[in-house]
């Protein structure tokens, strides 16, 4: 009987048994052919995954690997750069940079086990006399991935740093650095100028991301205006590790580059003589609370002079400031830490009447010959503005020479014959001497002051404007206020026939590195709002109030040189205070120095303020002080405008 096997047809049943036989090894072939090819498929695509890996490892992210392996195995240590030192026009160091140590630390190459870290911080408070907790709680206040450097101990001492070095090994990602630090050999003297650097905060990095948190930055002074000249660029010293953070192998230092030097228009001799005659002033006058002065060359704008008295030591601040420290300085009457000289505001008293006599002419108000009988005071209705004594028939010259109250009356709001100039004509003016107004010195923290007018008033108190204000005004009383600063640029006004400068404390900058000077170019602020003729009209008249017998700055008259002035005395407070003022130039012709000085409280102006010029004119002219050596010509001069410079550093 036939059967099928498969669809075969079978005669013989031992056919039948080999050719299952043969089919069964036919199908177990086929079996063990697909396990081997699946098992070499397999393989490809294992080798392709791993090849695959390698390439992306090695070629795609090979360099971001290499540098995490650089990392770990590379170590960099900041060397941070001097900032550039700050000389005066002569060339005196006002800051330098002297020797220091700090000891700083990696988070990230620190020990991870935590008794060995508290281990550490035992050992280095037993060398340098931290307290361990402290240590340890800055050493732990960081996370343990974070590369960044930190300071431990910002001031060390050299025997200190000395024993913290020769045991480097037991304190690994913590490194004793050698950095520069800041001195300032004149102190007190030049400290509202200078400034001081400090340690840099969370906002400044906001303001200098470039920056890192072991940097130091300027606080105030030309050490903040110009902080992105001074700083400098930092370095680095790169050395190889083991697996247990151990040096093997140094790899070189990228050296740092020092900031510019900054050199001033400041006469440190000069700063010095008035900041003496300022001390033994307060000694004598007890009443006095302050002595403020700003002595500018009315040729250029520049600052040679700009003192404080009480003051502060800057160099408290770079030393590191101890807390009951700074509380006395913040706490204090006298406010030593406030630049008043542009910051403090006050009424300008007579000093402001130059001003006024100016705009007077301009407006034909009056001329130099006009008279106006004084009787001593000037009656509105029910009201009386007195004078402080009756001068009688009073011209210009006199007017400012023995500084009548009732001749300003006039020219300001108007009297019998004289229409007066009215409160917004002498805003006016005010304006074009930069009253008012901000002069942009190239040191933080000036003020503006105010001449306000009719609408101010109003907006203010609620009140209407009376003549009496604008009376008030025209003597540089009532609502009237003005730094020192800007009344020393009233006087400089007047000297040099009309032009008002932007005052400038900096010079230049120089960088010996890259050869670069950049020269501070000078700025008129305003000018042509005066006639030369009525400039030099009411700088006759103030110079008469030296050389007139009669005049209140009459006690300079004894000097070898010729000067101009004007006394002040301007009422302050509730308490019939004075202030005691008085603006000059000198010498007449060809004048070289303009000043401004201030005694707070300190009576009347020809008492107080009047000698202490004498005694700073006396020393700087006739007793042959010298000048400051004729600046040299570079045509490779880089110019810069300070308004750029101040608003951009």
């Amino acid at each position: 009987m036939r059967k099928k096997y498969k669809n075969i047809e079978i005669d013989n049943p031992l056919d039948e048994l080999a050719l299952i036989q043969e089919t069964s090894e036919r199908v177990e072939s086929n079996k063990i052919k697909w396990q081997y090819t699946f098992f070499y498929l397999l393989i490809i695509i294992i080798f392709c995954i791993l090849f695959g890996k390698i390439f992306f490892l090695q070629i795609i992210k090979g360099d971001r690997y290499t540098k995490l392996a650089d990392n770990n195995r590379i170590r960099k240590v900041v060397i941070r750069a001097p900032r550039g030192i700050i000389k005066d026009i002569n060339g005196k160091i006002l800051a330098r940079n002297i020797p220091s140590f700090e000891l700083n630390f990696i988070p990230a190459y620190l020990t991870k086990n935590p008794l060995a870290l508290e281990t550490v911080a035992k050992k280095i408070s037993s060398l340098s006399g931290v307290d361990s907790k402290e240590l340890l709680d800055k050493l732990k206040s960081h996370p343990i991935t974070d590369k960044k450097e930190y300071h431990l101990i910002e001031h060390l001492e050299t025997s200190t740093a000395l024993r913290l070095a020769e045991r480097s090994e037991e304190f690994i990602g913590i490194n004793v650095s050698k950095v520069a630090k800041r001195e300032y050999p004149y102190g007190e003297i030049a400290a509202h100028i200078i400034g001081y650097d400090g340690k840099i905060n969370r906002e400044e990095m906001e303001k200098y991301p470039q920056y890192l948190l072991i940097d130091y930055i300027g606080k105030s002074g030309v050490e903040e205006i110009y902080e992105k000249y001074l700083h400098g660029k930092n370095g680095e010293h790169r050395y190889e590790v083991d697996a247990r953070g151990k040096m093997i192998r140094d790899l070189g230092t990228i050296i740092p580059e020092p900031g510019y030097t900054l050199t001033l228009n400041i006469d440190i001799d000069l700063q010095k003589k008035i900041f003496t005659e300022a001390k033994q002033l307060m000694e004598k006058n007890k009443e006095a609370t302050g002595v403020i002065a700003v002595a500018i060359d009315p040729r250029n704008g520049a600052v040679r002079a700009l003192v404080n008295y009480p003051s502060f030591d800057n160099n408290l601040f770079s030393n590191g400031i101890k807390a009951e420290q700074y509380q006395n300085l913040i706490t204090s009457p006298s406010k030593p830490l406030i630049n008043k000289a542009i910051s403090g505001l006050y009424p300008p008293g007579s000093t402001f009447k130059p001003l006024v006599a100016v705009a007077g002419l301009e407006e034909k108000v009056i001329t130099a010959q006009k008279t106006i009988t004084c009787p001593g005071v000037i009656s509105v209705g029910k009201w009386k503005f007195p004078d402080w004594k009756t001068h009688g028939t009073t011209n210009l010259k006199k007017a400012i020479a023995e500084s009548c109250d009732v001749y300003f009356y006039a020219v300001g709001g108007g009297w019998h014959t004289v229409k007066g100039l009215g409160i917004k004509q002498l805003q006016r003016y005010s304006k074009f001497f930069g009253l008012g107004d901000f002069l942009g010195i190239d040191l933080p923290g000036e003020k503006q002051g105010s001449v306000p007018a009719t609408t101010w008033k109003f907006k203010t108190f609620g009140e209407k404007w009376y003549i009496g204000d604008t009376y008030h005004s025209a003597i540089g009383q009532g609502y009237v206020t003005a730094t020192p600063l800007q009344v020393a640029n009233i006087a400089a006004t007047i000297a040099n026939g009309g032009k008002v400068f932007r005052p400038r404390v900096a010079k230049d900058l120089i960088n010996q590195e890259k050869k670069e000077h950049v020269k501070i170019e000078k700025n008129i602020l305003s000018k042509n709002f005066a006639t030369s003729y009525n400039i030099n009209l009411v700088k006759e008249a103030m110079k008469e109030t030296v050389v007139s017998s009669s005049g209140s700055g009459r006690l300079l008259n004894s000097l070898k040189i010729t000067s101009g002035g004007k006394t002040g005395t301007a009422q302050f407070g509730n308490e019939d205070k004075t202030h005691s003022w008085y603006i000059s130039f000198a010498p007449y012709n060809n004048t070289k120095l303009a000043m401004a000085v201030l005694v707070e409280g300190g009576g009347e102006g020809h008492s107080w303020s009047v000698p202490l010029t004498k005694e700073v004119y006396k020393w700087y002219f006739d007793e042959k002080r010298g000048e400051a050596t004729p600046e040299k010509k570079d045509n490779n001069i880089k110019k810069i405008n300070d308004t750029v410079d101040i608003n951009n550093n």
